[in-house]
């Protein structure tokens, strides 16, 4: 891990921030320019420009157009970007990339979150259709994960001819048939992991409802049965939908198999954006699984292996470990077991501390799932515990989400260098149907203290791609209107931000001197035109944001007659 110098400026400023500056002059003619744009660099020191120049992989110079055009030799490329804005290539900084069985079918009942009775009749649909041996697959949030109702038996009813496995959106929990368990190997014996649970009935036997560790190994089972040439069919066309969307770098948390084999198949995908593995690690009844040492292993100079994944504590809507049917009873309490105050924490305090000694003794980044409050106290505790500000303060330990962060905890997170890593598209619980959810999400997700608090923020999707709608998102937070940041914030957090956060910012994030040539030219300005609703609401009812898809917010992709023009295999022009 390299200790790079402290987050002095990135993001400190309001608008836009950058660490350091390269000279103007190029020593070598570029190979492209690109004049006639509106440049937004992410450099606190050149904030905007009109053109740049490039000479391989490398960004030579930015300036105006008479700078820069006047670089250029016969042999130099010329692109007018006939005025359209440019920022610095997005980086997702928290993404799953996935792989799932060939003959999956999606239930579809039109809703984020269906009723136990909907979504029956939708399965028993879908069933009646479907081939034989295909997995019936479905999202469900609180309605239906609420219901008792719901379990293995029931599913059983509707669809026992097929594995049927419902996962929640938040991606903690799953809710699955006896014909999956079965399928995935999962029998009447298993024993909960650590941070898991596989649920039972009063009688001891298994009701189909997987929690947190234990729903991740499900997943993991299911992902070994997908055929590599599958599974690297589906990463291309994952790849692919990013780079539309104008996305140059991405991190990725893979759930459904191994951080090795996830390596190997992106080196056959030959991924045309940047990789970042980040090892979601596993548990077992008797603790943490084993260290998987893969760091600094990179197949290919696009794809870096590197970081270890912890899930400290759950989210609001699972409640962690926190029985189903308890919902109601804190419905609209923040500190309650289901909100950003009083999540439980589901690793024990010693095991933290172990793996925070383990990741320093290996020089690993440590990325950690925190939701609550109470894991976010664990966590600096647990930081506290194993050398303080002394140790962690340059090493850019991660906070993934960190809804909690609340308070007293904001200083302490600052003065122990913590990262945090937010998602934009969590920020309106509106799409979600759920007021409740709603105004547990809204006692937290700090944006704008954190910036004033000096504390680093990136931003990732950990869903929906579309980082425009996230920026969006960001710039209006309708859960919590206070905490909105401006959308310069918002594009230097998705670059410069998610840069910081993976060590990487010397050499991507802002467009300057020296730096990769990774750029998005945008066919709409994101700094200026309206959202199409101030509160988010009928952004998150539009049925492109659910699919990754262009919003209709006027927040568009990248236009497709600019893709691939670029040297760089990261750029996007």
């Amino acid at each position: 891990m390299r200790h790079i110098r402290p987050f002095a400026c990135l993001l400190a400023l309001l608008s836009v921030a950058a660490c350091g500056g390269r000279g103007q002059q190029a020593e070598a003619p570029p190979d492209l320019i690109l004049h006639n744009g509106r440049i937004f660099t992410a450099n606190a020191t050149q904030p905007h420009a009109q053109a740049l120049a490039i000479r391989g992989e490398r960004i030579l110079a930015v300036g105006s157009d008479m700078e820069i055009l006047a670089l250029a030799v016969e042999a130099t490329q010329r692109i007018d970007l006939q005025g359209h804005p440019v920022i610095p290539g997005i980086n997702d900084a928290h993404e799953h990339l996935t792989i799932w069985p060939a003959d999956t079918v999606m239930v579809d009942t039109g809703s984020l979150n269906p009723e136990w009775d909907a979504l029956r009749a939708a399965i028993v649909d879908a069933a009646g259709k479907a081939d034989a041996a295909a997995v019936l697959r479905g999202g469900i949030f609180g309605r239906a994960f609420h219901d008792t109702r719901l379990d293995r038996g029931a599913l059983d009813d509707a669809a026992a001819a097929h594995p049927v496995v419902l996962g929640t959106l938040t991606g903690h929990a799953g809710i699955y048939n006896s014909r999956a368990l079965d399928a995935l190997g999962i029998d009447e014996d298993v024993a909960d992991p650590m941070g898991g649970r596989f649920e039972r009935d009063a009688s001891g036997r298994l009701t189909g409802v997987l929690r947190e560790y234990a729903d991740w190994e499900a997943s993991r089972r299911a992902g070994a049965l997908v055929p590599d040439a599958v599974a690297v069919a589906q990463l291309r066309q994952q790849l692919e939908q990013r780079a539309r969307l104008g996305i140059t770098s991405t991190q990725a948390m893979p759930v459904a198999t191994d951080v090795a084999r996830m390596a190997a198949l992106l080196a056959q995908a030959d991924p045309a954006i940047r990789v970042r593995v980040i090892s979601f690690n596993t548990t077992t009844p008797d603790g943490r699984a084993p260290y998987v040492d893969v760091a600094r292993h990179n197949p290919t100079p696009m794809i870096e292996v590197s970081g270890q994944k912890w899930i400290v504590d759950g989210v609001g809507l699972e409640g962690s470990l926190t029985p189903r049917d308890q919902a109601h009873l804190h419905a609209h309490d923040p500190q309650g077991p289901f909100g950003p105050g009083g999540l439980p924490v589901l690793l024990p305090q010693a095991e933290i501390e172990a793996l925070l000694r383990e990741s320093l003794q290996r020089d690993e980044q440590v990325l950690v799932h925190v939701f609550g409050r109470p894991g976010a106290a664990a966590m600096l505790d647990a930081m506290d515990a194993t050398g303080g500000a002394e140790v962690w303060a340059t090493r850019r330990l991660r906070f993934e989400h960190a809804d909690g962060l609340l308070d007293d905890l904001v200083p302490r997170a600052r003065a122990l260098g913590v990262v945090v890593s937010q998602q934009g598209s969590r920020l309106d619980a509106s799409m979600f149907e759920d007021p409740a959810f709603g105004k547990r999400l809204g006692a937290g997700q700090l944006l704008r203290s954190l910036l004033d608090a000096g504390i680093p923020l990136a931003l990732g999707s950990d869903g929906p791609p579309n980082p425009y709608v996230g920026i969006l998102l960001a710039s209006v937070h309708p859960n919590r209107p206070d905490e909105s940041i401006t959308r310069e914030q918002a594009v230097i957090a998705y670059t410069m931000g998610s840069a910081y956060a993976q060590f990487a910012e010397d050499d991507k994030g802002s467009l300057e001197p020296g730096k990769l040539a990774d750029l998005a030219v945008l066919s709409q300005d994101i700094f200026s035109v309206p959202p199409r609703s101030a509160s988010g609401n009928n952004l998150a009812a539009d049925p492109g944001r659910r699919q990754g898809g262009v919003a209709r917010s006027g927040i568009l992709t990248p236009p497709s007659r600019w893709r691939g023009r670029g040297r760089g295999r990261g750029c996007v022009v």
